[in-house]
């Protein structure tokens, strides 16, 4: 089983920064992608950044020039997402995503989502 633990959510005014954290947890062999989404209140859920094990990146053009998604290079399965310049409308609960999640014994391949962290901007 796979388990996606993040951290870093939080409540700041508008301008300021957060850093979100995703780890992969369990017998994991390989994974293609991992990322970020977020729900706002009433409305769908929409990709945020993704960074693919080649290094690809993929913004939503909403969050360009202000979030930056990152590979931690110390821990194994680990994205960090950094938060600049944070308004009103990135209030949501963000989810981590895990594509392509190939695992050992059984040999599985599934994606996964975390349970979601909220983000509150308001001053």
């Amino acid at each position: 089983q796979v388990q996606l633990v993040e951290s870093g959510g939080g409540l700041v005014q508008p301008g300021e920064s957060l850093k979100l954290s995703c780890t992969a947890h369990g017998n994991i062999f390989s994974i293609s992608a991992m990322g970020w989404y977020r729900q706002a209140p009433g409305q769908a859920r929409e990709r945020v950044a993704v960074r693919t094990t080649g290094g690809q990146e993929t913004y939503a053009a909403s969050v360009k020039g202000r979030f930056t998604i990152t590979r931690d290079h110390t821990r194994l399965h680990t994205v960090h997402l950094e938060m600049n310049g944070l308004k009103p409308e990135d209030t949501a609960v963000y989810f981590c995503y895990a594509n392509q999640v190939v695992t050992m014994d059984p040999v599985q391949n599934n994606d996964y989502w975390g349970p979601g962290t909220q983000v509150t901007v308001s001053a």
